[in-house]
């Protein structure tokens, strides 16, 4: 009996780990920062966070769709209820108090989402053209161009950015092919390739800066972005996601663009954004862009084409 015990025991552990591997690090961290506000919450009313009841859950909800999105209210009870399931305990989050509760909650403040504002090509160049003309180190200028050129050419997740080893590329006469090993929706680790063609224009091509950047760095293995030390000099540290970020805002800052509405994800989203502007169908961006739902890719090719295809151009005044 002792012994069965034991084996069920050990079961459970590997089960629960197995539960945690099945999600990425980023992830498991978005989880635990969610359930550490809805933990406040209910510590500061009295209410059990874990277990906790259909009904707690849906007092906290209200709570935070005064100063929420609805985004943000339907990521908190994902969190909350992977927490649960991690804890090896069960939360119905399909129960009526929870459902009907967000369905009035999303009458009463409407649904549309309203995301980062994407990098175009007037702003792709815009930032390309201020980095050329800062005094700063030329190695950091080659690395912070190529990071833009490749993030916007490639639709990559500044996630992806990072991660990509000097292993992964792989330059052919047409351009360069970039093997992603691992993405947000590619959890298993099936990866995919990439292909960027070289551009007309050398200035703006993310295969010609790429390739200057790899030469002058003398970087041959390992990531190919890295940290510069405060003295200017490059190390052997991969570069942050964050650090994308930042990039971003610094260069359309110094471009005389107001930057609060961008964010890393505006290289990614500005690629879509273009390429269905350029007529682009929504199976050529997904396959560079790496979404596997049709979703998000339709409501780029939407707003891409708010203009070209309004009905109010058929008005002559």
């Amino acid at each position: 009996m002792n012994e069965l015990t034991t084996d069920l025991k050990t079961l459970h552990e590997a089960t629960l780990n197995n539960l945690k591997n099945s999600k990425a690090n980023n992830t498991l961290r978005a989880y635990k920062s969610d359930f550490k506000d809805f933990g406040a919450f209910c510590a500061k009313h009295g209410l059990k966070s874990l277990p906790t009841e259909p009904k707690i859950v849906s007092l906290y909800l209200t709570h935070l769709s005064k100063n929420s999105k609805i985004s943000t209210l339907r990521r908190r009870l994902v969190s909350i209820s992977m927490v649960h399931k991690l804890k090896g305990l069960y939360l119905d989050t399909k129960h009526p108090i929870i459902v009907e509760n967000l369905m009035g909650i999303r009458r009463v403040k409407g649904s549309i989402q309203k995301g980062k504002k994407p990098i175009l090509i007037n702003h792709l160049k815009l930032i390309i053209n201020v980095i050329n003309e800062q005094k700063i180190n030329e190695l950091k200028k080659l690395r912070d161009k190529s990071i833009i050129l490749i993030g916007f050419g490639g639709g990559f997740r500044r996630t992806e950015i990072i991660s990509i080893d000097h292993e992964d590329l792989e330059f052919v006469p047409e351009g360069l092919k970039i093997s992603i090993k691992k993405s947000k929706t590619d959890q298993f680790g099936d990866g995919m390739i990439k292909g960027l063609p070289y551009f007309n224009n050398e200035i703006y091509c993310p295969v010609t800066n790429l390739k200057k950047w790899l030469e002058v760095s003398k970087i041959k293995s390992g990531p190919i972005f890295k940290r510069f030390s405060k003295g200017s000099s490059l190390t052997n540290k991969r570069l942050t996601d964050q650090s994308v970020v930042l990039l971003i805002k610094e260069y359309l800052n110094l471009a005389g663009i107001e930057n609060k509405n961008f964010a890393g994800h505006s290289l990614r989203s500005g690629f879509a954004t273009v390429a269905a502007e350029s007529g682009a169908d929504e199976r050529s961006i997904m396959a560079m862009t790496g979404h596997k739902t049709t979703q998000m890719v339709r409501r780029y090719i939407k707003e891409a084409n708010i203009f070209k295809n309004n009905a109010l151009n058929k008005i002559k005044i």
